[in-house]
């Protein structure tokens, strides 16, 4: 066909999250590095902030983390004095996972900084739109749940 283009398909939405958490990622890394941790253990304390004393399979699940890598994370985020376990008094074979004051400290640090980011992220959004962005990816991530 002489003068026509042929019409690209848009890239998948699947492709587009990715790229989006990819990115996100890579720019919380890089705020939270003078703080010795990484988005992943920035993510995990957010969660303990919103809901203190998990257990650590509620809390991977949470954190979007396998049972094996928030064993590891937590051990080091507890070796930095971030958070602490303790027997759970209703199921005395749980540790549950609790924010540590020190935890508390490290995320009032980095508020401002992570808000800012999430605000670049959706400057050209009205926020009406940024509404409906928030909307659409919590109805994705329940179908999916």
């Amino acid at each position: 066909m002489v003068g026509t283009q042929a019409t690209k398909a848009p890239p998948s939405l699947l492709y587009m999250v990715k790229q989006v958490e990819l990115v996100v990622r890579s720019h919380l890394d890089e705020l939270v590095k003078p703080a010795g941790i990484t988005a992943l253990q920035y993510t995990s304390l957010t969660v303990l902030e919103r809901h203190d004393g998990l257990s650590a399979a509620q809390l991977a699940r949470d954190s979007f983390v396998t049972a094996q890598s928030m064993a590891d994370l937590v051990r080091s985020l507890e070796n930095r004095g971030l958070v602490r376990r303790e027997r759970n008094p209703r199921n005395r074979r749980e540790l549950l996972i609790l924010l540590t004051d020190e935890g508390r400290e490290v995320l009032g640090r980095f508020a401002d900084a992570v808000r800012e980011l999430e605000e670049r992220m959706v400057k050209d959004l009205t926020s009406h739109q940024t509404d409906q962005f928030r909307q659409a990816l919590s109805k994705a991530w329940h179908a999916l749940s």
